[in-house]
């Protein structure tokens, strides 16, 4: 059976503080970074020896994971085990990057986001730079409010053509035809993240082959319904998978819409579902 996994263990802290962002600058006393590192630690050993078939995996930290060593290493070690085929993280990009030289660049990759304001904008476009001369897969994407349209328009001239460009809509923010034509101009998919997609009653992936994962193993469809479907480490969730509509009126979050069947973003990410790199080279 193949799987992917949607992981957020209890990691809270960032080194951020995006005004946009609900989870807003953070401290983990120490007592919660060993607990973080115990419940990933305990995670990437069930992922290495996952029996099932083929499994991927995106971390997806409510902070920035990748500062902390045992995010970076159980990306290496996870991308070099035959049965997963893609491994990735969610990350702002402030941490170093020569980690990644001893990873399977076949199989991991980067979804990075640039944060105007709380660094340096070329210290970011540097990393990235390095980033495409490592032969790394990422992306780089940018929210959309109106202040960071300069931003974007600079990030898409000096990114590598090859590299996607992806703008999510601003939360709470609602887009003029004319604003929503600025951003489409840089992501021709941003109409997908305009608007929150109805999806109550409708078929989704989550649940079946796609899963929330928590530190304790609690089993979800997704980040965004909070039934629990059983356990990972007992093996509990695994009666409970089985293709089910959502029960939520509406998804708003391109982690969660991604997997609506109704919508055609299988296709157009194709092989790059997890990091959010379409399929060929970067739409422009």
């Amino acid at each position: 059976m193949d799987l992917t996994v949607l992981y957020r263990g209890p990691l809270a802290s960032c080194d951020y503080d995006c005004p946009y962002c609900p989870f807003a600058k953070r401290r983990d006393s120490r007592e919660q970074l060993r607990a973080d590192r115990a419940a990933l630690e305990r995670f990437a050993q069930w992922a290495d020896a996952y029996p099932d078939g083929r499994l991927s995996v995106l971390f997806t930290p409510w902070g920035e994971g990748l500062v902390r060593s045992w995010y970076r290493r159980a990306l290496v070690e996870l991308s070099h085990r035959e049965h997963v085929e893609r491994v990735a993280i969610q990350t702002n990009l402030s941490c170093r990057t020569d980690w990644l030289d001893e990873a399977d660049l076949g199989t991991l990759a980067l979804w990075c986001t640039y944060h105007p304001g709380q660094t340096p904008y070329e210290r970011f476009v540097t990393k990235c730079r390095g980033l495409a001369e490592r032969g790394v897969r990422f992306s780089v994407g940018i929210v959309g409010l109106p202040e960071h349209l300069a931003h974007a328009r600079r990030l898409r001239d000096e990114l590598p053509e090859r590299v996607y460009l992806w703008v999510n809509a601003a939360e709470g923010h609602t887009y003029t035809d004319e604003e929503a034509d600025r951003w489409t101009a840089l992501d021709p998919l941003f109409p997908y993240s305009r608007h929150p997609h109805r999806s109550g009653g409708l078929p989704c992936r989550t649940g079946s082959s796609v899963v929330s994962v928590d530190g304790d193993g609690t089993v979800r469809r997704c980040h965004f319904v909070p039934a629990e479907l059983g356990n990972l480490y007992d093996g509990s969730y695994r009666a409970a998978l089985a293709p089910r509509a959502c029960p939520l009126a509406r998804c708003d979050c391109h982690i969660g819409y991604v997997h609506l069947e109704t919508l055609p973003l299988y296709d157009v990410f194709a092989g790059g579902v997890l990091e959010r790199i379409p399929a060929g080279p970067g739409p422009r």
